[in-house]
């Protein structure tokens, strides 16, 4: 019976705690350097706990690929986003914080395409998603 008390405990605490050890994002990306890229869809993975989407941009000459992570999938349904939002070879302009790695990743907190004007931007801690008039 005590096992099984103490079992439960620590279930219990780890469930407690699991929420906690997701990510920081000031741990993973740098808020003081500010990326803008501007490329083509090449992905989009529309999974837990972040979606991202894979981009390629030109930079001196040759294409490198780049991994913008979006805020959790949840609050994405919330505004309105699916999988379906972004297709491989939509032309998109993203702004956010650079991974800390060094690595060619950016959080996003504004990003536009203008072919139908969708602009998301990550207000405050809740992403917001719209079209505007083109």
């Amino acid at each position: 019976m005590r096992l099984a008390a103490a079992a439960a405990a620590a279930a219990w605490t780890l469930g407690a705690v699991t929420p906690a050890a997701h990510h920081s994002i000031s741990a993973v990306y740098d808020s003081r350097k500010q990326v803008t890229i501007t490329g083509t869809v090449r992905d989009f993975q529309f999974v837990n706990p972040h979606p991202w989407i894979g981009v390629d941009m030109t930079e001196d000459g040759a294409v490198r690929r780049w991994k913008l992570e979006l805020d959790n999938r949840w609050e994405l349904v919330d505004v309105g986003m699916s999988a379906e939002t972004f297709k491989a070879g939509d032309v998109i302009t993203a702004r956010g914080s650079a991974g800390r790695d060094g690595a060619r990743s950016v959080y996003v907190l504004r990003l536009d395409r203008t072919s139908d004007g969708l602009h998301y931007e990550q207000v405050g801690p809740s992403p917001s998603l719209r079209f505007q008039a083109r």
